[in-house]
C-alpha cells in the first residue's frame, strides 16, 4: 500500500492510517470493536453517528473519530 492508498485519522486522540475508503467500523475493528457490539458510541468531527449510519461513513485525511464505551459499576 502506498501513502496515497492511505488516509490518517485519529481514534481517541492517536493517529491510525487506513486504507482510502475506509469506513467507522474498519477504524472501531483496529480497537476490537464490531458493529454488533453494544455500549458503544462514536462520534466524527464532533458529532455523534447513529449506529444505523456506521457502515455508509466514510473518512477521510483529518477525520477525528471519538469512540466511547458505556461501563458498569458505581
Amino acid at each position: 500500500m502506498n501513502e496515497t492508498d492511505e488516509i490518517e485519522v485519529s481514534i481517541n486522540g492517536a493517529p491510525l492510517r487506513l486504507r482510502a475508503g475506509a469506513t467507522l467500523p474498519d477504524a472501531l475493528a483496529t480497537l476490537g470493536i464490531g458493529v454488533e457490539s453494544r455500549g458503544v458510541a462514536v462520534a466524527l468531527d464532533g458529532e455523534v453517528v447513529p449506529r444505523s449510519r456506521w457502515q455508509v461513513t466514510h473518512l477521510v485525511t483529518g477525520s477525528r473519530v471519538e469512540v466511547v464505551s458505556a461501563a458498569q459499576g458505581g
